[in-house]
């Protein structure tokens, strides 16, 4: 079996999954989020972090384990700039969730629950800049499959 392209689907799976899903959070936070919605928008959040370790623990084995040697990888700035970019987008998703899990918190079974729109707001400033960061990664990622970087 060729692990190597084993590791380059899942990788890529597991990424666009997190895209993915980062797009459905991305559209669920809006002011006049309320009630059940909150509820749906935590457990997105959760699946968003669970998918997120996911890529990092396939990314991981596909760099040890792949095909092309580590050390490509690990003496490329461009693999450092996309795992930098990849950190960025994590630290940026903290203040959202901790917003989320207090939305969360405060909601307790009530329906009628709407979120302060200032904190909505600032939530959002947080994804756009994710979003941003984003472009960045396929970009890297680009860069190192030609060549660049090492």
């Amino acid at each position: 079996m060729d692990w190597d392209l084993v590791l380059a689907a899942a990788h890529h799976l597991a990424v666009f999954t997190l895209v993915g899903i980062f797009a459905a959070e991305f559209a669920m936070v809006l002011p006049g989020l309320s009630g059940q919605r909150i509820g749906q928008l935590a457990k997105l959040d959760a699946a968003y972090g669970l998918m997120a370790l996911i890529v990092i623990i396939v990314g991981a084995l596909r760099v040890f384990l792949g095909a092309i040697d580590a050390g490509y990888y690990l003496s490329n700035f461009a693999f450092w700039a996309k795992m930098a970019a990849f950190l960025a987008m994590g630290l940026l998703t903290i203040p959202p969730t901790i917003a989320i899990r207090r939305w969360m918190k405060t909601a307790g079974n009530a329906t009628d629950y709407v979120p302060p729109e200032e904190e909505i707001t600032a939530s959002r400033r947080y994804l756009h800049i994710q979003a941003g960061v984003l472009l960045l990664i396929p970009i890297f990622a680009a860069a190192m499959a030609r060549g660049y970087g090492g």
